[in-house]
């Protein structure tokens, strides 16, 4: 027998594999909060998440990875993941997008995976940096990073029915970013400094009920990506141009085929409806919380997005602590 809702058919939501594999990442990242050392919580977590990666019905492609840029373990790119069944997929991993922040005890940091259909997602891994700025329903068709900060801030807050001075935006706290936070404050909007984690600012901006009206500035090529396929599914905006650091950076990305002084839309980061993106806290924030240990018992919050159905879950799961000592 067959159950038919309306007129769509239920069929599988991959999402709700991946996330046991940023639950697990999470959960070993956890042990090391606070304690200083981000490539040893990093490498845990990469290790827990390539184990459970490996039990999931499908043939996952790292088409974006973690770790080359600063050295860290690494799930690398072109690595193939799960039983081979199933889907083939590209996938964008990040065991802790936050490090630093997992290893000074502070807030935002998470474990997240995005997904699409194999040979859609946008391979940017050449180019380390983009220039992103992203925002919820009321900024599309509205909001446009070609713009000044301070035009595209007015109209955001004209089409949200705000005042400029309601408006929340998430900035990287990084010395680039200083003339940028002056514009967005001298346009009369409130800067919320990001110590790190641009993957969770940029879906609290795209969120409706998120804390954050706008995220904007320079952050990871790869989180633009995997951000796009979450913010698809929440109906807003995501736009993004390639930074090279220098010459050759932006030679090896022409030789990769992407393209520079381009704007890439939500549709050229990841192409199609059937995107899926999970994350897990790891450390308490905006968008999720961290990891819990109640007892006898581990508690993960994590967030999972589907573009096709447009479903946004959040899960709550106990794990016995037992199981992970």
């Amino acid at each position: 027998m067959s159950f038919v809702l309306g007129t769509a058919v239920p069929d599988r939501n991959l999402a709700l594999e991946l996330v046991r594999a940023t639950e697990a990442a999470a959960i070993r990242a956890s042990a090391f909060v606070g304690l200083g050392d981000k490539i040893a919580a990093d490498g845990a977590a990469v290790d827990a998440m390539r184990a459970f990666l490996g039990t999931v019905a499908f043939r996952g492609t790292v088409v974006i990875g973690e770790g080359e840029k600063d050295r860290a373990p690494m799930l690398f790119n072109g690595e193939v993941v799960g039983t081979g069944d199933g889907p083939e997929c590209d996938i964008a991993v990040d065991p802790i997008d936050g490090t630093s922040l997992t290893a000074a005890g502070r807030p935002n940091a998470i474990s997240m995976i995005a997904a699409s259909d194999r040979g859609t997602m946008l391979d940017a891994s050449s180019v380390f940096y983009m220039d992103k700025i992203v925002t919820g329903p009321p900024g599309v068709d509205i909001v446009d990073i070609r713009r000044p900060i301070g035009d595209n801030l007015r109209a955001l807050a004209k089409a949200s029915g705000k005042r400029v001075g309601d408006l929340a935006v998430g900035v990287l706290d990084r010395p680039r970013h200083e003339g940028l936070v002056a514009d967005i404050r001298a346009a009369g909007a409130g800067v919320r400094l990001l110590l790190d984690g641009d993957v969770g600012g940029g879906i609290a901006a795209a969120s409706l009920d998120g804390e954050l009206d706008m995220c904007v500035g320079i952050g990871g090529s790869p989180e633009g990506v995997a951000t796009a396929c979450a913010v698809k599914a929440l109906g807003g905006l995501i736009q993004g141009r390639l930074v090279p650091g220098d010459d050759a950076e932006r030679e090896r990305g022409e030789a990769a085929g992407l393209l520079f002084d381009h704007v890439y839309e939500a549709d050229d980061l990841v192409r199609g409806d059937n995107t899926f993106f999970v994350a897990t806290g790891v450390t308490d924030g905006a968008l999720l919380d961290g990891v819990r240990k109640l007892g006898p018992v581990i508690r993960t919050e994590s967030i999972v997005v589907r573009g096709r159905s447009g479903t946004v879950r959040r899960i709550t799961a106990d794990y016995r602590a037992g199981r992970w000592e």
